[in-house]
């Protein structure tokens, strides 16, 4: 009998693949890199013959580390980063670059479905303005500017969706994926093809996969050819996965209504499950069914997270920080932590904005930009550090406020990712935000065991996602807020929160000025 799963996590850097029995133990993982581009400011692409070659090394390596036969396998199920989007041909074969979820080129398109959004209800997905990183705009943008490239193009799918593909040879859609990036409505019958019409789509369905697959659904079996170039077995099944942020909410133990996860890597993402629909600016969602039927998905988060952190390292590190750290054989990721803390709380007035790649909530502004105030003589590289730490926490609290304000109030939150390997970080957020935070004994696997969640409920090892999560997830660390230092972040907080209304106008025309 076969008795492990595989989750294949393909984020915006690499692919994660790895192998878990079916209480959660990890046999085995391997991470293959590939690489993203970036042709114009705000817009990134990335090869899919590059997703290939790393899946191809991958998922043989990880199989190989475990030391089990491809017949051991029972399932696999896939998650993939949203919004990166897939252009085929009759050939099958990519007619132009995927589309990173992380683009925003399509500015002009998310601003006219702002001029229309009061009659179409597909649009209460984003508020107060729909956002330009999602499929729609995306499309209108290839539609308008590479229309060969449309003309030529017959499929159009998600990365994971991509990846079902590849390991099955079926070509179908991910209801989730669509109902989460896709404004898909599972509710009020699926596609909205009135909002699609009305914004020069009236050809995209026609495009899409004809097969929808809700979260845990049999694709199908691994085909012959994907078990020849992988090194797996014809009789383990595709389970349907998800985004990779929503598997990560599932392997921390997202899985159950009213809780909070925070996914915190390149970008942050914010997510919870509600049993009641709500559409209010300032919380994206809530998303119908998008992970079970009865409850819908809310989302918070930004767009840049680690990744300014990264920027920092690659633009602004000092060369005597680097000689140091090497000196002391610390990660520079940890020598500037060591930096940071030697800062006081509020940066002695730096704010850091943290909206690089635009805001996602509570603004859903693809024009924002990032920013720091406060500037003085006295500012140092130390300061700098420290506010880009604390801007992202604000960035995430400014989530959690918009999410009260709705009625949906947080007491707790599971985290994974980077930012959960960083004790300085989350207790910053937790004392920024005020409540307990919590991380996971496979939080760096988080998508990964989601995966594999998903995967033991879909082939009836468990009869739910909440009894699988409670069987295969342990907790491994608890951040408890310093109170009086949640007071003393609060000043900062709200000038954070006062900054972007009164800067939005002005960085509005410099970006329009820019994209001329």
């Amino acid at each position: 009998m076969a008795e492990y799963l595989m989750g294949i996590d393909a984020g915006t850097g690499s692919v994660r693949v790895a192998l878990y029995d079916f209480r959660g133990q990890n046999r085995a993982y391997h991470i293959e890199e590939y690489a993203t581009t970036y042709p114009k400011n705000g817009w990134a692409e990335q090869d899919d013959k590059g997703w290939w070659a790393a899946l191809t090394k991958a998922i043989p390596e990880c199989i190989k580390k475990a030391g089990i036969g491809p017949d051991n396998i029972a399932a696999i199920t896939c998650d993939a980063t949203t919004n990166t989007l897939v252009y085929l041909g009759e050939d099958d074969e990519s007619v132009r670059p995927p589309i990173l979820w992380m683009d925003v080129r399509a500015t002009e398109e998310a601003s006219f479905i702002d001029e229309i959004r009061d009659d179409y209800e597909a649009t209460r997905f984003y508020k107060p303005s729909f956002r330009a990183d999602t499929m729609v705009p995306k499309c209108m943008w290839v539609k308008k500017h590479e229309p060969e490239n449309w003309a030529k193009t017959k499929t159009i799918m998600e990365f994971e969706d991509w990846l079902n593909w590849k390991l099955t040879g079926k070509k179908s859609v991910c209801m989730s994926i669509a109902a989460f990036r896709w404004n898909y409505d599972d509710k009020n019958g699926g596609y909205p093809i009135d909002f699609y019409n009305a914004v020069g789509l009236d050809d995209v369905v026609e495009k899409f996969p004809k097969d929808i697959y809700r979260v845990g659904e049999i694709i199908g079996n691994v085909s012959r050819e994907a078990a020849q170039v992988f090194g797996l077995s014809t009789k383990t099944v595709v389970v349907e996965g998800t985004a990779d942020c929503n598997a990560c909410m599932f392997g921390v133990g997202g899985v159950r209504p009213n809780g909070m996860t925070l996914i915190g890597g390149t970008s942050t993402c914010l997510l919870g499950l509600s049993e009641e629909d709500f559409h209010v600016n300032g919380v994206n969602g809530t998303y119908p069914n998008c992970m079970y039927e009865g409850t819908s998905l809310l989302e918070g988060g930004q767009t840049a997270a680690g990744s300014i952190l990264t920027w920092f390292r690659n633009n602004l590190l000092p060369g005597t920080w680097a000689q140091e750290a090497m000196n002391k054989d610390m990660n520079i990721y940890d020598y500037i932590t060591e930096k940071a803390k030697t800062v006081p709380i509020g940066c002695d007035g730096l704010v850091m904005m943290d909206y690089f790649q635009g805001n996602r909530a509570p603004y859903s502004d693809s024009k924002a930009r990032g920013m720091f105030w406060g500037l003085s003589i006295g500012t140092t590289t130390a300061h700098l550090a420290r506010a880009i730490y604390e801007g992202v926490a604000y960035g995430a609290n400014h989530c959690i406020v918009s999410m009260k304000e709705a009625g949906y109030d947080v007491k707790e939150i599971y985290a994974c990712g980077g930012l959960a390997q960083s004790d300085f970080w989350m207790q910053m957020h937790a004392d920024i935000i005020g409540v307990p935070m919590y991380t996971t004994v496979e939080n760096q696997s988080a998508g990964c065991l989601g995966d594999c969640i998903i995967a033991a409920k879909g082939i009836g090892i468990y009869p739910s996602f909440a009894d699988a999560a409670d069987s295969m997830i342990r907790v491994d660390k608890e951040y408890i807020p310093d109170m009086e230092a949640h007071k003393e972040y609060q000043f900062y907080m709200e000038r954070y929160m006062e900054t972007w209304p009164q800067m939005r106008d002005i960085v509005h025309k410099t970006v329009d000025h820019n994209n001329k």
